[in-house]
């Protein structure tokens, strides 16, 4: 059972039919339009609101069976929740709205931590309307976090903030995950932003789930397509930084240790495990490895699928290596005149402005073991001190 099991049935007064489940270190989005019910799963989650039918299990523990006659009260429940309006003391100092959430013997020094983990050690003493609005969002996240909690809830965190804030806010999420060990949901109706921060997407539609799985399984299903338009297919690979070209401001990714990509400079650390998203129609396929072309990335692979999309687009799967998978939107002419079927050898070609987006949606992977477990938070607490690494 994941760390994280949902489910959730009524018919009134707002309709929800969903289930789901999230493992510890996950992040999991829920997606949809407005009045889609994903804040009120949200709230469900944390106890502010009930449901006729459902089951809510946190790491084994049961928090809401109406059937059983199971409803943890909201203080009970371990849960982390960043609202979107962040939802600060406004007479409080940052220190002290973090603290209030602690229930370690010291929470003004565990608080300490937490705004040292999130770089705002500086600005400790200030009230909230002293804040920026992305200094608010970390205080209100250090807050979360605050509660060591068994579930960490992000309603629309990063509305608030401009899209330069964002960018920064969203890498400092992703690097934030490699210590934590719980399972994370974001609520959004950005899908970039999605895409961006999670491992697996929900999206809904009047309280229902509308389809399910890894990021490539949703945005290709054409029902989401309907519900989202704007949407387009592409391929998540995962990476590793393999070294940067200063001479030519390069950053190489190395994918599954068969292949690379050169993206526009990053200043990620060789090593660093990344995964960026290349869309499905800026990758072209060549039957000949290309020569005297300008495009620098060129990787080879084999054809694992040729799906038709409409009367004009096919939708091609290439394996690169062992186990990535790129994607390329493809015209069915195109697909008949050079003759694709799956196993045929091809060359994957991904257009220079695909770089730039594969950079802009660049995240650092979590890690696999992170330093920052609810087992150690426990630990920490009987003695009042905190493990948790500064940033």
């Amino acid at each position: 059972m994941p760390a994280l099991s949902v489910t959730l049935r009524q018919q009134t007064p707002i309709p929800l039919d969903a289930q789901f489940g999230c493992e510890a270190g996950e992040l999991l989005a829920l997606v949809g339009p407005s009045g889609s019910g994903k804040t009120t799963i949200l709230r469900v989650i944390c106890g502010l609101a009930g449901c006729a039918q459902g089951r809510i299990v946190v790491d084994g523990d049961v928090w809401f069976d109406p059937q059983a006659r199971v409803a943890v009260p909201p203080q009970q429940r371990r849960v982390g929740m960043v609202f979107q309006n962040y939802a600060l003391f406004p007479h409080l100092s940052a220190l002290h709205n973090v603290a209030l959430a602690s229930a370690r013997t010291d929470p003004v020094g565990h608080a300490t931590e937490l705004l040292v983990r999130m770089r705002l050690q500086d600005e400790a003493g200030r009230r909230p309307a002293q804040l920026s609005g992305g200094q608010q969002q970390r205080v209100a996240l250090a807050r979360a976090l605050a509660r060591e909690p068994k579930v960490l809830l992000l309603d629309e965190p990063f509305s608030a903030v401009d899209q330069a804030m964002r960018q920064e806010l969203y890498q400092e999420l992703a690097e934030l995950r490699r210590g934590l060990a719980m399972p994370i949901v974001l609520v959004t109706h950005d899908l970039q932003e999605a895409q961006r921060l999670a491992d697996r997407m929900v999206v809904l539609e009047v309280g229902a789930v509308l389809a399910a799985g890894t990021l490539d399984e949703v945005l290709a299903r054409p029902e989401v397509a309907r519900l989202m338009p704007g949407i387009e297919a592409g391929s998540l690979l995962h990476c590793r930084v393999g070294g940067h070209d200063e001479r030519y401001g390069l950053t190489l990714l190395e994918i599954d240790g068969a292949a690379s990509l050169r993206v526009p400079r990053v200043s990620v650390p060789v090593g660093t495990a990344v995964r960026v998203r290349v869309p499905a129609r800026d990758v072209a396929l060549s039957l000949a490895q290309p020569v005297d072309v300008s495009t620098v990335n060129r990787l080879a692979g084999e054809i694992i699928s040729l799906t038709p999309l409409d009367a004009t687009h096919a939708d091609a799967q290439i394996r690169i290596g062992a186990g990535a998978v790129l994607r390329s939107r493809v015209t069915r002419e195109a697909a008949d005149r050079l003759a694709l079927v799956p196993g045929l050898a091809v060359w994957c070609l991904i257009k220079s402005v695909a770089l730039d987006r594969a950079t802009l949606m660049m995240t650092v992977e979590p890690a696999l073991k992170p330093s920052f477990s609810r087992s150690a938070a426990a630990n920490d607490a009987s003695d009042g001190t905190s493990n948790a690494p500064p940033s």
